[in-house]
């Protein structure tokens, strides 16, 4: 299929050569023209106050998206509420993972992460069933995920703490272009908004996550480009592999089956470290730690470095000294 205008619903990466698009632009000369299709807009302090929802109240709080990190901790901070420092954190990636940095310290609190399915995550959750979780998000009421928490009857509580705002897309002209990338409900929703009388075959559409694909079919709008799939993992790959004409495969969702499989996330919390030391699989993964402060990681290091050796040097003196005064012993029974 030959594509060379594509509209794709999110901000312009800040370099091309840096962003998983560049083939598109270099292999297949397409232009791309990127544009957000939404505002995510805070609710005010005042607002969230009507939920009665207190913050200080929750012990864990499940991040799945940067909006949702950045609105806590605003409204924590307008709210004027302290938040423990044992305050655990889930996060549905390790980019939200690491994302966390511009606002807590590594070192002070824990924080656990899945990798790339939901059910990672609720089977790490599920080894701390006894927190009381905080899940902030936005207007959206059901997903995949908040049905794989009510599955797994964890307490947890939806907060509010922003909604999204479809944008005027009607500066564009969709004739011009041969595809429009979508990533989300809402960005669904500004297309239909925007375009009302738009019908499948005027444009090709693609779109990530079931949710979207949803979305899209409760329009009367046809999927043409699906992802992720185990052939196109991410929505780049998706379009190349829809140029060359290959089978998508079946789109990937959050696998719940795997909730009674072994977990495969990586955490850096030092508990999660023994146990799955103990475990005695082989084929289990070593639990990464995110470290927060490059510098104080190397200090550390070379501490427990010159720790070894100190102890390395007490044991070889040790170790001398037994096998000085054995032969002393020996000239004298000798004697005797």
């Amino acid at each position: 299929m030959k594509l060379k205008k594509i509209l794709i619903s999110q901000p312009k990466p800040s370099d091309i050569e840096q962003s998983p698009y560049r083939n598109l632009v270099k292999k297949y000369n397409i232009e791309l023209t990127f544009f957000k299709f939404f505002d995510v807009i805070g609710v005010t302090a005042s607002d969230f106050r009507k939920s009665r929802i207190h913050l200080h109240e929750y012990t864990a709080v499940i991040f799945n998206s940067k909006n949702a990190v950045d609105n806590f901790f605003r409204l924590a901070k307008e709210l004027r509420e302290t938040i423990s420092e044992s305050t655990k954190y889930f996060c549905t990636s390790e980019n939200i993972a690491n994302y966390l940095q511009n606002y807590v310290q590594y070192r002070k609190r824990k924080v656990f992460f899945g990798q790339q399915y939901l059910s990672e995550l609720i089977e790490l959750m599920s080894k701390h069933k006894d927190e009381n979780y905080l899940f902030p998000c936005s207007e959206e009421k059901m997903s995949d995920f908040t049905r794989l928490l009510d599955k797994a009857k964890f307490k947890y509580t939806r907060a509010m703490m922003y909604y999204s705002q479809p944008k005027d897309l009607t500066q564009f002209d969709l004739k011009e272009y041969d595809m429009i990338v979508l990533f989300s409900p809402i960005g669904v929703k500004a297309l239909k908004q925007s375009f009302p009388d738009i019908k499948s075959g005027d444009i090709a559409i693609a779109a990530l996550g079931p949710s979207t694909h949803a979305a899209l079919n409760a329009a009367g709008l046809n999927l043409d480009v699906a992802a992720p799939t185990k052939v196109s993992p991410s929505m780049a790959m998706a379009i190349e592999n829809y140029i060359l004409g290959k089978e998508q495969g079946q789109v990937l969702s959050a696998k719940p089956a795997m909730l009674s499989k072994p977990q495969r996330t990586s955490t850096p919390s030092h508990s999660s470290s023994s146990s799955s030391s103990n475990s005695g699989t082989s084929s289990s993964k070593k639990p990464k730690t995110l470290i927060a402060d490059k510098q104080k990681y190397k200090q550390l290091q070379e501490q427990r470095k010159a720790q070894a050796a100190a102890r390395r040097a007490e044991r070889a003196a040790a170790r001398a000294a037994a096998s000085q005064s054995a032969p002393s012993d020996d000239s004298t029974s000798q004697v005797k």
